[in-house]
């Protein structure tokens, strides 16, 4: 069961994010990410967050107080983090994350190292990227919508986790069989040859980064 957050940060276009929530089974949004997914039309089933980013409170009238779960300020969990509890307490067993570019850098490595943990998202959507998160013995071909829209030159892989790792690729420039997948190592801006491309993660966990076309974008801080 998919389930999706809506965060805040910059996010896809309306008419995407409502093409990324056609299929989600249940929608979570988490503080401003409210905003985003209401300017898009899509229809939020549970709202979390302290509010703080919040343009009008108002907003939050419309929903039965049972869909709505506050938080102070003063609370050990990001709202991204609250959102995903949700999701997971509700039985979705793939997760995504709509929004959350450009913005602070703490709220950047925050993002990212949600993925380091046991239990992850499996895709995030940003303004510019599409990120995936491929487990050990996955192999990863972008979607169609995803590959029409991303630039050619801009896939990027991180090892993810402690490894050990290993990984093999088809359809890329530089291949990543027997790269070294060391702590800190990476493969940025490699390229699609031509047609599609894959990776597989032999051993260990990585995150798959495939950079758009800039496209009318935006979001909520």
């Amino acid at each position: 069961m998919r389930g999706i957050a809506f965060i805040g940060g910059e996010g896809p276009s309306p008419e995407r994010r409502r093409r990324l929530s056609e299929e989600a089974a249940l929608i979570v949004a988490a503080d401003s990410g409210l905003m985003a997914a209401e300017d898009a039309g899509v229809t939020v089933h549970l709202i979390t967050g302290d509010m703080d980013s919040l343009d009008d409170l108002g907003r939050l009238e419309k929903y039965p107080p049972n869909r709505v779960f506050r938080h102070p300020r003063d609370k050990d969990d990001t709202d991204t983090e609250l959102a995903l509890r949700l999701l997971w307490d509700r039985g979705c067993t793939e997760t995504w994350l709509i929004g959350g570019g450009g913005g602070r850098t703490d709220h950047l490595l925050a993002l990212r190292s949600l993925f380091e943990r046991d239990r992850k998202p499996d895709r995030w959507v940003t303004s510019r990227e599409d990120i995936f998160c491929l487990g050990e013995g996955a192999v990863f071909s972008p979607p169609p919508d995803v590959r029409e829209a991303m630039r050619p030159d801009g896939i990027s892989v991180f090892p993810l986790e402690t490894g050990p790792w290993q990984a093999e690729s088809r359809g890329l420039k530089w291949p990543l069989a027997g790269l070294p997948w060391n702590r800190g190592f990476f493969g940025v801006s490699n390229a699609v040859l031509e047609g599609d491309f894959e990776v597989r993660a032999l051993r260990g966990c990585f995150l798959v980064i495939l950079a758009r076309e800039d496209e009318d974008g935006g979001g909520c801080n």
